[in-house]
Parts: C-alpha cells; sequence; structure tokens
C-alpha cells in the first residue's frame, strides 16, 4: 500500500520514476509543439538512423521471442501457476480473453483491417512479384506475419515475467522486479529507475501512437459519412474530449471501467465482423481464411527473418514503413500491455497463459484480416474495385469507411465503426493511464486517482504533438526509437524468467525427490519390520512346539 500523505508506493523509488518520465514526456511534447517542422526533420533523421542500423536487430529479436514462448508453453515448466497454489483465475475466460484482446490490439486491427492486406497488394513488398491473384496472397500473408504469432509473443515474454514477479513472489507491480532474478538488490537502485523509466516512457510514447491512429481513423469516417469535415483542428478536440472520457474511465478503477467497456468492444467488433462476412462474399471468406493459415504456416520461418537484405534503398524503405515499425510498436506497447495482462492473470498457468496470450487472439486477429481485408482484396479483384487509387495509393483511414459503404446499410455500419474506434481509443487511454500510473507509484496496483489524471492527459498531449509533428510517419518513429531501448529490458526479462522459472522447478523436482525418499525409507522400514517381526514370531512358534512336544513326552 502506499504510504499515507506520500502517494508513493511502499519501495521508495516512485518519486525519481514519475519525475524522471513525467520530464522526458513533457520536453518531447513541448518541443513538437513549439518547433513542429524542427521536430518533423529530426524525425525524419532519425527514422533512417534507427532503421538503417537496427532493423536487422528487430527482427532477430522478435523471431526469439516466438522461440521462447512456444519453448515455455510447451516446455516442463507449463505447470507452475501464476500465484500460489491454490489461486484460482480472477476474470472468466471470455472475461480475461476480452480484456487482453482489446488492450493488446484495439484501435490497430480497426484502422488496418482494410488497410494493411490493401497496401501489400497495391504495393507489394520489394522483390515480390506474380499474378493479381497472387499478390493478393502474398499480401495477406505479409500481414498476418506482422499481426500474429510475432506480435502475441512479444506480450508473452513481458507479462509472464510481470504476472510470475506479482502473483508468485508477491513483488509489486513493476517492470523493474522482473530482472531481480538478473539485477539481484541493483533493482531497488538507480538501476532500477532507470528500467521503470524506460517502461513508462516507452508506453505512453506507443499509447500516444494508437490514439494518433485512431483520432487519424475517426475524423475520416466524420468526413466519409459527411457529419464533419477532416481538419487538424478537429483531430486535436477529438484528442481532447476522447481523453476526458478516458480520464473518467480510468479514475473509476479496472472492474468498473475497463472490464465494461473492453467487453463492448469486443462485442460491437464481433457484431462489425459478421457483418462484413455475411454482407460480403462469405464463401469466399471462409476459404481465404483457411488457406492463408497455410500460406502462412508454410512461409512463418522465412517471412520471420526476411530483413528485405537485398531489395536496396527501396526494400530498406519497405520495411522501415512496415515490419521494423510493427516490432517497434508491439515492444514500446509492451510494458503497458504486459503489466495488464500480468494484472489480469493471476491463477493461471504458464502454460494457460502462453496457449492464451500467444494462440487465441492469433486466430482471432487472422479471421478479422481475412474477412475484412479479404472483402477487400476481393472487391479489388473480382468487383467493381475503387478501394486502390490511380497511382496505387491507398489512403489508410479511408480503407475501412470505402469498403464499408460499398455493403448493404453502409452508412449504419460506418457510423458503428466510428463508435468503434472512439471506444478503442478510450480503452488504449484508460488502460495505458492506468498501467503508467501503477508504474510511477512504486508498484501499488491501486495507484492515487490524481496521477492517473496526469498521465491520462499527458498521453493525450503527447498523440496531438506528434500528429502535429507528422501525422502518421511521426507516430511510426516514435514507436521506432522508444522500442530500442526497452527491447533491452525485455531480453534481460527472458533470462530472468528463465533463472526464475528454472530455479522453481528445480526446488521442485529436490523437494519430489525427497518426498519420495522419504516414502521409499518408510516403505522399506515397515516392510523390514513386518520381516523382523515375522521371523521372531516363527522362532517364537517353533520353540513353543519344542517345549509342548518335550511336556508330553515327559507326560508320558
Amino acid at each position: 500500500m502506499p504510504r499515507p500523505g506520500t502517494g508513493l508506493g511502499p519501495w521508495g523509488t516512485s518519486r525519481a520514476v514519475f519525475w524522471g518520465s513525467a520530464a522526458v514526456v513533457a520536453v518531447v511534447s513541448g518541443f513538437t509543439i513549439l518547433f513542429p517542422d524542427t521536430a518533423s526533420r529530426v524525425i525524419g533523421a532519425v527514422q533512417t538512423n534507427v532503421v538503417s542500423g537496427f532493423g536487422w536487430y528487430y527482427v532477430a529479436l522478435v523471431a526469439g521471442f516466438v522461440a521462447f514462448a512456444i519453448w515455455l508453453g510447451a516446455g516442463r515448466w507449463g505447470d507452475i501457476r501464476l500465484g500460489k497454489d491454490d489461486d484460482e483465475p480472477e476474470y472468466p475466460l471470455m472475461t480475461w480473453f476480452s480484456m487482453l484482446f482489446a488492450t493488446g490490439m484495439g484501435i490497430g486491427l480497426v484502422f488496418w483491417g482494410v488497410a494493411e492486406p490493401l497496401s501489400h497488394y497495391a504495393n507489394p513488398k520489394p522483390g515480390v512479384t506474380g499474378t493479381p491473384e497472387q499478390l493478393a496472397q502474398a499480401a495477406m500473408s505479409q500481414t498476418y506475419l506482422h499481426w500474429g504469432l510475432s506480435a502475441w509473443a512479444i506480450y508473452v515474454v513481458v507479462g509472464l515475467s510481470i504476472a510470475y514477479t506479482v502473483h508468485r513472489k508477491g513483488r509489486p507491480v513493476s517492470i523493474r522486479w522482473s530482472l531481480e532474478p538478473l539485477l539481484g538488490d541493483r533493482v531497488r537502485g538507480r538501476l532500477g529507475d532507470a528500467v521503470d523509466i524506460t517502461a513508462v516512457v516507452g508506453t505512453v510514447f506507443g499509447v500516444a501512437t494508437s490514439l494518433g491512429l485512431g483520432v487519424l481513423q475517426i475524423t475520416a469516417g466524420l468526413d466519409h459519412t459527411g457529419i464533419a469535415t477532416s481538419s487538424t483542428t478537429l483531430q486535436v478536440v477529438l484528442i481532447i474530449a476522447i481523453t476526458g472520457v478516458a480520464t473518467l474511465s480510468v479514475v473509476s478503477g479496472l472492474d468498473k471501467g475497463l472490464k465494461w467497456l473492453s467487453n463492448i468492444n469486443v462485442s460491437m467488433a464481433g457484431v462489425l465482423l459478421v457483418a462484413v462476412l455475411l454482407l460480403g462474399p462469405t464463401l469466399f471468406l471462409l476459404r481465404e481464411f483457411v488457406q492463408s493459415i497455410g500460406t502462412y504456416l508454410s512461409q512463418a520461418i522465412p517471412l520471420m527473418f526476411n530483413v528485405s537484405a537485398y531489395s536496396g534503398a527501396e526494400g530498406e524503405a519497405w520495411q522501415a514503413a512496415w515490419t521494423t515499425f510493427y516490432w517497434g510498436w508491439w515492444i514500446s506497447w509492451s510494458p503497458f500491455v504486459g503489466v495488464f495482462i500480468a494484472r489480469i492473470s493471476r491463477g493461471r498457468t504458464v502454460r494457460e497463459f502462453v496457449g492464451g496470450v500467444l494462440l487465441v487472439p492469433t486466430i482471432v486477429c487472422f479471421l478479422w484480416f481475412s474477412v475484412l481485408g479479404g472483402s477487400a482484396l476481393h472487391r479489388q479483384l473480382f468487383g467493381g474495385g475503387g478501394l486502390v487509387g490511380p497511382d496505387g495509393e491507398v489512403v489508410p483511414e479511408n480503407a475501412l469507411f470505402d469498403l464499408l459503404a460499398g455493403l448493404p446499410g453502409g452508412t449504419v455500419l460506418s457510423i458503428g465503426a466510428i463508435i468503434l474506434v472512439a471506444l478503442f481509443f478510450i480503452t488504449s487511454a484508460d488502460s495505458g493511464a492506468l498501467v503508467v500510473s501503477m508504474l510511477s507509484a512504486g508498484g501499488d496496483p491501486h495507484p492515487p486517482t490524481p496521477l492517473r489524471v496526469v498521465w491520462a492527459a499527458l498521453g493525450g498531449v503527447l498523440a496531438i504533438a506528434l500528429l502535429l509533428a507528422g501525422g502518421l510517419t511521426a507516430l511510426q518513429t516514435a514507436a521506432i526509437l522508444i522500442a530500442l531501448p526497452f527491447s533491452v529490458v525485455m531480453i534481460g526479462m527472458v533470462v530472468s524468467t528463465s533463472r526464475a522459472l528454472h530455479a522453481e522447478h528445480t526446488a521442485f523436482l529436490r523437494a519430489e525427490r525427497r518426498q519420495l525418499r522419504a516414502q521409499i525409507d518408510e516403505q522399506v522400514s515397515r516392510q523390514l519390520s513386518r520381516q523382523v517381526d515375522h521371523r521372531v514370531d516363527r522362532r517364537f512358534d517353533e520353540r513353543l512346539s519344542r517345549w509342548r512336544r518335550s511336556r508330553e513326552r515327559g507326560g508320558r
């Protein structure tokens, strides 16, 4: 619990974490708002340098995370419970899925559901050639790569490490404590502060990226339906308004606000998915879903390790705009999503956690892109087209509404999609502010209300700043850059989690062997005792028989 009157956590480090991370966010936001042109040039230079220097690193790292997650789920540590041995899961299975899914993907799914497959089809990755149908299939496989096992494996690494630390070891809800098996008591000092500051800043930037994408799509939807004209002013007003609603939700707490919003989000997303499936080319979409899974699985390893090494500057630019951006985005989101998933996963085993976080959302993401993206590709290939510009341009924020406009009841579906994006916007801002507040309150799972309000507001301000500095490009660059330092923390989490689980499993095996030895010793003792007793009884009986016979002879 916090110390009375301070709003600080019990470990006495939240002051450094809060002021350090708040200063970084405030300086970046202020500089970007005051000098947008300079900020735009800096962002462009940073993107070029980071991608050219570290694109290969992101690809190799995420592939390693996938292998690690699968190994954890299938390995000998899978039965270890995230909590006490007799703990039951805190939330029902479907509620758990809804909360982790709404938080883990949210706005991005709606924003890119139509736009990404269309973009890969209209402007294929350098080196990808073929017929239009082959390009469409390659587009779905590339989309599956970005939203499938790789993305959720990142969340498994962070979420499981924190869940084990918090629920099994009783540590505060904080990133630093997941590194305790590796760093020891140093997590209590400045090094631990630096880890938490990195996590907080990464979370705020990751959430701001999502908020920026969300407001781009909301304004596009309002413009598309004729409700309002898209403009920078409208975008800023929407960010302020929706951040205000998110602040009210985060103040109400996890069970009241976020649980309720998550269930509504997933329900509305399900309605939109089913509507597009039934109103579109249903049988084609179902066939495409099955086929695309097979194609993705057959190409998963080559896709996962592809860094466009032989595609020159064009391939490097493509890699920066897509795969490197996504890996950076997921990593920058991972402190926030990892802490949140850990918070709601008490009572589940390691195997349940990995299976639930890695496999189920991946399949749902595949279905989402197959239905929405598949509908767009079908229209472009076999229908009236019109979703790709004459120069091959796809406007991401407009793509969903262009698709829905061609379906029966398109206006109603578009309005529903706008509401869905707004709700995902609120969920992301809500859960992001809650997690950042936990981290900056020393790991307190119930951080002070003023702290939640401050972080919700700072997230909105940063989203506005990034939009003013360059829109989508600025948002993508922010995600890639912030992910770089936290990726080092994630490597430490892999090592720490492995050490902790190995130590517990080894201790369990030793205890099991001691218990087995004790049981064997007890059984042997009982057996020997029975044998001795039997021999004594037999000798006694023999002597008694001889004595009786001698008495009988003496009597005669």
